[in-house]
C-alpha cells in the first residue's frame, strides 16, 4: 500500500481511483484493480480481487462507550475472486468486507481490541468484537450475519486467553463449552497487530475464525511511526 495525496486520487459513486490502482461498483461485485510496488524489497504487484456480496447489510454499532467510533459490516456474506499477475496467483473463496469510521483518530478512543469473524455451516458469518475503551467498561459486540444481510445479536462465549504473538501482543477469544480456541497459523505479525487464524467454538459449531488483535498504544508509539513510512511509502 501507498499513502498518495489529494492529486493522486479521483472519485464518482461507482469508482475510486487511487494512483495507479482503483475500486469499481458494477451493481453485483466490488472490482479492486491493483499495479503497486512492494516494500521494503521492490517487486511489482499487479492483479485484481472480486468481491460479489450475497447480500448488503446495514448494521451499525458504536464500538466505544460516547459514540464516536463505529463498525458496520457491509457484505458479511461475500465470495471472493483473486487473480493476479504478478505474482502469479489465482483462488477463490469465503469473503468479508466491512467499514470503521470515527470522529477522532483511534488512539484517543481505545487502548486495544480482539476482533474474530467465522464462517458458520450454512453460510451466515458470525462476528465478535471484544474492545477496551479508554473511558467507561469493556465493550463486546457479537453479531451472526445472514447471507441476505440481516443480522441477529448473540451472547459472546467466555475469553479466552491466547499464546502471545512473536512480537509479543496478547491475544484472546471467546470459545463455548470451556474449549480454549487453539492457534492454526499466524498470518500477520507486527509490533502493534496480528492476524490469527483459530479453531474455536461459536454458536454450537466448531468453526475456523480469522482473528486480529491490535495494541492501540504500540500502534501510536514514536518506533512503529519512524517504521511506517518504510512499510507504506507517502506520495504527495
Amino acid at each position: 500500500m501507498t499513502e498518495r495525496g489529494r492529486s493522486h486520487i479521483e472519485r464518482s459513486a461507482n469508482h475510486y481511483r487511487i494512483g495507479p490502482s482503483s475500486l469499481h461498483w458494477d451493481g453485483q461485485a466490488l472490482h479492486i484493480d491493483f499495479d503497486e510496488i512492494n516494500v521494503p524489497i521492490p517487486m511489482r504487484v499487479r492483479g485484481r480481487v472480486t468481491v460479489r456480496p450475497e447480500g448488503l447489510c446495514r448494521f451499525v454499532t458504536a464500538l466505544d462507550n460516547a459514540g464516536r467510533h463505529r463498525w458496520g459490516p457491509i457484505a458479511p456474506c461475500s465470495r471472493v475472486e483473486v487473480e493476479l499477475e504478478n505474482p502469479n496467483v489465482r483462488w477463490s473463496g469465503h469473503a468479508y468486507m466491512d467499514s470503521n469510521e470515527g470522529d477522532e483518530p483511534v488512539e484517543q478512543g481505545f487502548r486495544d481490541w480482539d476482533w474474530a469473524r467465522a464462517e458458520m455451516a450454512n453460510g451466515d458469518t458470525a462476528v465478535v468484537y471484544d474492545v477496551r475503551p479508554l473511558e467507561g467498561p469493556g465493550r463486546v459486540v457479537a453479531q451472526r450475519f445472514s447471507r441476505n444481510g440481516d443480522s441477529l445479536a448473540f451472547e459472546a462465549p467466555p475469553r479466552h486467553a491466547l499464546p502471545a504473538s512473536r512480537w509479543r501482543i496478547p491475544r484472546a477469544m471467546g470459545s463455548e463449552a470451556r474449549v480454549a480456541p487453539q492457534v492454526i497459523s499466524t498470518l500477520e505479525d507486527t509490533p502493534f497487530y496480528v492476524r490469527s487464524l483459530l479453531k474455536t467454538r461459536l454458536l454450537g459449531e466448531e468453526v475456523t475464525a480469522i482473528h486480529e488483535s491490535l495494541d492501540v498504544p504500540r500502534l501510536v508509539s514514536l518506533p512503529v511511526r519512524l517504521m511506517l513510512p518504510w512499510r507504506m511509502p507517502r506520495r504527495a
